[in-house]
């Protein structure tokens, strides 16, 4: 099966990651001198995808790689990361996208 990109799945992974580390649309906006942060809404809301170059730099900014940023259906070239949940919040955030994760791949 040829590899593709999964817009939706890869908006709520790299909003997940910019609340994990504070970071706001505003602030991915001024880092990558957009016009505008309506480019960074429709990434996250996965409309659209960021350029190679905007990923290279997100990567950069949210200090992970750009294969921990991009969900498709190719397996992981690398393992994956093992996330270590520090309060109920995070654990009910996870346990929520986990099963979101699930009902769009069934």
């Amino acid at each position: 099966m040829f590899p593709t990109i999964n817009l939706r799945e890869t908006g709520i992974n790299l909003r997940r990651i910019m609340d994990k580390r504070g970071i706001e649309p505003k602030d991915v906006q001024k880092y990558l001198n957009l016009a505008s942060a309506q480019s960074v809404y429709n990434w996250c809301n996965g409309l659209n995808m960021p350029t190679i170059d905007n990923l290279y730099a997100l990567s950069q900014l949210l200090q992970v790689p750009i294969d921990a940023i991009v969900c498709g259906n190719r397996k992981a070239i690398l393992p994956k990361t093992v996330v270590v949940l520090e309060d109920r919040r995070e654990k009910r955030l996870y346990a929520y996208y986990k099963r979101i994760f699930e009902m769009t791949v069934a």
